[in-house]
């Protein structure tokens, strides 16, 4: 019964890491294209419209993985 609790412990904090993590690379790739895409604003204003969508798109990708972690963290914990 304690090795089942116990068990149930570490999918718990192994999750919560996974999702974690998750979050973090996801925050640190948003700022990164963000600063990329604000340095590139300044080279060429002319093109604002172009790398506005170009970088919503990446954001929308980064995202979606990450709200892909969490999905599957929380299914492995309803698991």
């Amino acid at each position: 019964m304690s090795l089942l609790i116990a068990a149930d412990g570490m999918v718990a904090l192994a999750v919560g890491l996974a999702i974690a993590l998750a979050a973090f690379g996801g925050a640190f790739g948003m700022a990164f294209s963000i600063a990329k895409a604000m340095d590139a604003l300044a080279k060429q204003p002319e093109i604002d419209s172009k790398i506005r969508s170009m970088l919503i798109v990446g954001l929308v990708f980064i995202e979606t993985a990450i709200i892909y972690a969490l999905v599957i963290g929380i299914l492995i914990l309803v698991m």
